[in-house]
């Protein structure tokens, strides 16, 4: 297959990437815009083959999407380029209404002429395939899961913005018969994940004996799913998934933010001994605004429709996780010296009018 793969830099797109280059053998063009959160080296070991190539650009430049997809012709087009951060977005929603929305759609638009350019075989062969998040649903309380079939209640500036990408896609799809897939997924963790989210951040900061900030009480629960375990759900999804439907990609791994804290603290004690416990490091600092209280995935569907399993617990996954880290600094040390040392994001400062 070829397959266009927007934000294949970043963190979950550079795992889709290394998978369809290194294991499908998939044609892959990356587009990317390169901001703080895309690396190239993330994707430096495709280089070289099936054809891999990489094109630096702004989703939002509609005429620029319209030539790489004429230039490339793409099997499908996966969209995972976004602005993803939620504190990011407490402070600074003008880059997530731009990216999210504006730029999901001009690569429908895009999308949209491609495909009605194609020869019969290869326009019903073509798919555009968006990839959001859990996070447009809402808050849940202490019981039940989100489907596909769950209401969008979106509560950050983040998740309004990709539940307005979700309804384009969907509306490109009931309008103009573009063949669209989309996947909701819950809280991804991994290896070459930008060390401003949870997981990587108390990776590091414990590491450097630095303290380990938890949101409010640290009593939220997130469903963790392997970033390797998402990428081989989205291409699956991508390969015989049903135009039109959706598919809810969870880890079947709720914890509590405090218990994912203490558990890094715990195994990197094990790995790498420091002077006293790291849990000693935890401080639970103001929480964020809007704070959702937990999520949940239900991934029956694509497990029975499609036949895809979760490969790495919660314990292997994040024991690999930290291994990863510890094995990789020459990949992170940059970012923690040149972008982003781990300081608070989100804060509001003052209020509006």
């Amino acid at each position: 297959m070829r397959i266009l793969v927007t934000g294949g830099a970043g963190f979950i797109g550079s795992a889709v990437t290394r998978l369809l280059v290194q294991e499908r053998g998939a044609t892959v063009l990356v587009v990317d815009k390169l901001t703080y959160a895309g690396d190239r080296r993330s994707i430096r070991d495709c280089e070289g083959k099936h054809g891999f190539r990489f094109l630096e650009a702004d989703i939002c430049d509609t005429p620029g999407m319209r030539a790489a997809m004429a230039e490339f012709r793409p099997d499908a087009v996966m969209h995972l380029a976004a602005e993803s951060h939620v504190d990011r977005s407490i402070t600074g929603a003008a880059d997530f209404i731009q990216t999210n929305i504006n730029g999901t759609f001009s690569l429908l638009e895009a999308a949209r002429g491609y495909h009605a350019s194609l020869a019969p075989e290869a326009k019903a062969r073509f798919r555009f395939h968006h990839i959001s998040t859990d996070e447009v649903f809402g808050s849940l309380g202490p019981t039940g899961a989100f489907s596909e079939t769950t209401a969008y209640d979106p509560r950050s500036p983040y998740s309004a913005s990709k539940a307005a990408s979700d309804h384009l896609v969907r509306a490109w799809h009931e309008t103009y018969g573009l063949p669209v897939l989309v996947t909701n997924c819950s809280n991804n963790y991994g290896p070459y994940h930008f060390p401003e989210k949870l997981i990587p951040l108390i990776i590091l900061n414990a590491l450097e004996g630095k303290e380990l900030p938890v949101y409010g009480d640290g009593s939220n629960i997130r469903d963790w799913l392997h970033v390797e375990d998402h990428a081989r759900a989205l291409v699956t999804v991508v390969e015989r998934g049903t135009v039109g439907e959706t598919y809810c990609i969870g880890g079947r791994a709720e914890r509590r933010n405090l218990e994912v804290v203490q558990t890094i603290c715990d195994l990197l004690d094990q790995r790498r001994p420091a002077a006293r416990p790291r849990r000693e490091l935890i401080r639970f600092v103001a929480d964020r605004p809007g704070h959702d209280q937990r999520y949940a995935i239900d991934c029956g569907k694509i497990e029975r429709e499609l036949g895809w399993r979760q490969q790495q617990s919660f314990e292997s996954g994040i024991a690999a996780t930290i291994d990863w880290y510890l094995a990789n600094e020459w990949w992170w040390q940059p970012l923690r010296d040149k972008k982003y040392s781990g300081q608070r994001l989100g804060l509001l400062t003052e209020k509006a009018g």
